[in-house]
């Protein structure tokens, strides 16, 4: 005899399942882990991994800033919905398994919870967190739709918990400057190319993203010079080889790969195409997660 209904635990799966969807689960594990990794390695590296592992308020500020991004996925699904269900019809389905009312539930237990952890570790964190949360939000609802700002903001959101970070630690030195624009520009970049990939639905949503605004031709200009910006960035870490130690060999790597973009964006004419370069930055930006740990290699 079941003590639990098939049909009770079936939807209860489906439900997790799509709250895990809905918030990219797995693009905040990522986090989590990158969060840590520059704490370690790059922020304070005089620091032990148990010392930063017993740090409460580390913990705090990085489980404030993934409650917030998972509450920015929901409310950006719930406005993205109709678009969504032209350019990624599977991914849609799945986040319908969770009703709308359900997602602005969700979404506002986050912020709550973001808030609270943040209060936690000081006054002056609650406040930041409530600016990105309203950021976030702003971002959402009316940003997203205007070519000359969705873009740069979208980038900016999305390293602002490394900036976050940086002032806990109180290190905004140049060379972490330099990683952060790296990043942001990466981030930038796909964005960018995702405009190119959702075209059709954000065409007929009245969406004006930069690949509306401008056409292909100009996004794919754009692009190109941004991407040289990054080498340009890459080259200026690639400098500091005495700090970067084994993670010079990833931005050694960068320099043909991000050429190899350009050369793939300038042939590709077909949304698959546009994804397959999606999924190529976010590689690169997986790897670059990744190779943090090489910092204390030297070379």
């Amino acid at each position: 005899m079941r003590l639990i209904p098939k049909s009770t635990l079936t939807s209860f799966f489906l439900s997790t399942l799509a709250i895990f969807s809905s918030t990219r689960g797995y693009t905040i594990l990522v986090l989590v882990i990158a969060q840590y990794l520059s704490a370690r390695y790059i922020l304070a590296p005089h620091r032990s991994w148990i010392d930063h592992l017993l740090d409460h308020q580390l913990f705090l500020l990085i489980l404030a800033s993934s409650l917030a991004i998972a509450g920015g996925y929901l409310i950006n699904n719930f406005y993205d919905a109709e678009k969504d269900r032209i350019n990624r019809p599977q991914q849609y389905l799945l986040n319908q398994l969770l009703k709308p009312k359900q997602q602005l539930g969700f979404y506002a237990l986050f912020n709550v919870l973001s808030l609270l952890f943040s209060l936690l570790v000081s006054v002056r964190a609650c406040f930041f967190f409530f600016c990105y949360i309203g950021g976030i939000w702003l971002y959402s609802h009316v940003l997203k739709k205007t070519f000359w700002a969705s873009n740069l903001f979208a980038a900016f959101l999305a390293i602002t918990p490394f900036f976050a970070m940086g002032l806990y630690f109180d290190n905004l030195s140049t060379w972490v400057l330099y990683h952060a624009s790296y990043l942001f520009l990466i981030i930038l970049i796909r964005d960018l190319v995702k405009d190119l990939q959702n075209f059709k639905g954000d065409w007929v949503r009245g969406y004006q993203t930069t690949a509306v605004v401008f056409g292909e031709r100009i996004t794919k200009i754009i692009l190109t010079f941004l991407i040289l910006l990054s080498m340009g960035t890459v080259s200026l870490l690639l400098s500091e080889k005495s700090q970067l130690g084994g993670m010079y060999y990833y931005f050694l790597f960068c320099l043909p790969a991000l050429l190899g973009i350009i050369s793939i964006l300038w042939v590709a004419q077909s949304q698959k195409m546009y994804l397959w370069l999606h999924n190529g930055l976010k590689l690169l930006i997986l790897a670059g997660v990744a190779s943090i740990v090489l910092l204390r290699y030297p070379i």
